[in-house]
């Protein structure tokens, strides 16, 4: 410990010198350093800084020593005794006092039942969900056996050729009968847990981990169904991720990362967490009322192996600012774009195949958007080279993706602490193009519907968070998300049961029932925009009711 090393001489020393004084008029003022003193001593031992016994011994060798240099000097009739001042001894008292406590304080060993400083820059956070959910099919909607006629999936190869946007609803059992459902309705208790760790390494540099439910094929719902057998679920890794913050102004973060854009559910799901890097610059300004961002991010999404040019990467960049206007009245608006590469699909070459239409060569399906990423909605056509005779069918996206997406969100505190809030937000694939589909296709989509466009206006009245008990909050909003706006694998989970390609309305109420326990009930309705089978006549509506209860930690 550092405070041995830089105060037990001064404690043997001060114990020499009193040991070694015999001014009757400085008797006293020597009796108070003395027991001053050795207090200090004691402080060491309760402290643990030294034994009893060491403490006993260094005592008793001082005196000893001091004994000694008295009989080694020639009698003096002289009595000399350095003179201290008395404000000179308090002002030594008392700054040995405050560096005792402070080193105390700062190593934690004065402290009754003290834990390692490490844990004080650990900060633990964790919610659980239950929720009740309802799922109402609209009755006129089309079959899973519409949907396996029109993909061709309910029928021995040949493959299909034909387009889809819902590959899930055209599944089949091996014997070819189809397993999805869009026309019953279905009742379910779902859970969701969630445990994070922030950890402040330094200044500087932090790191977090969280665990959550959900399984390691849907990257858009950490929700567990209830009805598993009494079966355990699994905790995944969800979040994992070190940030650097060199400056007030720059933040970087890499790994598994929480979403770093300014985004509504329209375009990311909120469960959705990011593979990659993303820096954010927050320049300040001397009024502080106009506060702009920048965030510029790269995500691989696909690595291929070996190593190749058609691995799969999404980039992103996005800029906007934050303006108070008042005191009562806060916008805040964002432009991003977002490029996705080598995501679109290609018709595999005929000299993939051997004479008897079996695939040869090792990349075969790789333009497959594959089923453990896909929801719904995108426009999809079989990649399978022509003649192939195999039992798989891969699903390659018909459109390439780079959309650009405008947010806005107005919050209105006039009548705080209720809060109106306005909220728009509007995305369009600029690089949806009808006859780049149909030549990269080679014929095989020749899309005559579809949209590259998606928006969704919000209101929003209460609290700005419900965290206390009786806080309230409302909500409606209404949802327009086409075919090819975005890529449907990453947006909103719950809406319409996921995906692109729907419309309706979203009405929301939350109400806080305790500290940090809420209520929130929705109600989702939505209707298919196109055909999710190119056949006009097929349709698709679904309504959702879902009731959660949830609490913070």
């Amino acid at each position: 410990m550092k405070f041995r090393q830089k105060y037990l001489g001064l404690v043997i020393a001060a114990i020499v010198t009193t040991g070694s004084a015999h001014a009757d008029d400085e008797r006293a003022s020597l009796e108070v350093m003395r027991q001053t003193t050795l207090n200090l001593i004691d402080v060491l031992v309760e402290a643990g800084a030294l034994t009893r016994e060491k403490a006993n011994e260094l005592v008793k060798k001082a005196e000893q020593d001091a004994a000694k240099k008295v009989a080694q000097k020639k009698p003096d009739t002289a009595v000399r005794v350095q003179y201290v001042p008395e404000v000179v001894k308090n002002e030594i008292r008392e700054q040995i006092k405050q560096e005792v406590l402070a080193q105390a304080k700062n190593e934690r060993w004065a402290e009754p039942n003290a834990i390692p400083e490490w844990l004080d820059r650990i900060t633990w956070e964790g919610d659980l969900r239950l929720r009740y959910q309802m799922d109402r099919f609209d009755k006129a909607n089309a079959t899973p056996f519409d949907y396996a006629n029109a993909a061709g999936t309910n029928a021995p190869p040949p493959l299909p050729t034909d387009q889809t946007r819902a590959v899930d609803f055209a599944k089949v059992n091996g014997q070819f009968v189809p397993t999805a459902n869009t026309t019953e309705n279905r009742d379910r208790f779902r859970i969701r847990a969630r445990l994070g760790m922030l950890a402040k390494i330094s200044d500087t540099w932090s790191g977090g981990l969280r665990l959550a439910t959900g399984n390691a094929t849907d990257r858009v719902s950490t929700n567990q169904t209830l009805g598993q057998d009494f079966n355990k679920y699994t905790f995944l890794v969800d979040r994992a991720y070190i940030k650097f913050d060199p400056t007030e102004w720059l933040s970087v973060t890499g790994g598994r990362i929480p979403n770093p854009w300014f985004s509504t559910d329209l375009v990311w799901d909120e469960d959705l967490n990011f593979e990659g890097v993303a820096a954010t610059l927050k320049p300040t300004f001397a009024n502080n009322t106009v506060k702009p961002f920048l965030t510029v991010g790269a995500f691989p999404i696909k690595e291929e192996n070996p190593p190749s040019a058609s691995g799969r990467w999404m980039y992103g960049v996005q800029g906007g600012t934050q303006w108070d206007i008042n005191s009562d009245t806060r916008l805040k608006v964002g432009l991003a774009v977002y490029d996705y590469r080598n995501f679109e699909g290609h018709v595999e070459r005929a000299d993939s195949l051997d004479f008897g239409g079996k695939p040869v060569t090792a990349n075969y399906g790789q333009y497959e958007y594959g089923s453990n990423l896909r929801q719904k909605g995108n426009s999809l056509f079989a990649t399978n080279a022509l003649g192939d005779t195999g039992s798989v069918a891969y699903w390659g996206l018909a459109s390439k993706f780079r959309p650009i997406n405008l947010t806005a969100s107005l919050d209105l505190a006039n009548f705080d602490p209720v809060h109106v809030v306005l909220t728009g937000d509007w995305v369009k694939n600029t690089a949806f193009d009808r006859a780049e589909i149909l030549r990269r296709t080679e014929g095989r989509v020749n899309l005559t519907d579809g949209s590259d466009q998606g928006y969704q206006y919000k209101l929003t009245v209460g609290m700005p968070q419900v965290k206390n008990s009786r806080d309230w909050q409302v909500s409606a909003s209404y949802r327009y998300l086409g075919s090819d706006a975005v890529v449907d694998a990453f947006t909103d989970s719950d809406f319409g049961l996921g995906g692109t390609n729907l419309k309706g309305y979203i009405l929301g109420a939350q109400y806080g029932l305790d500290r940090n326990a809420v209520l929130n009930l929705r109600w989702l309705s939505a209707d298919s925009i196109d055909s999710f089978s190119f056949i006009p006549e097929h349709k698709f509506s679904v309504d959702l009711f879902q009731a959660d209860v949830s609490v913070k930690f």
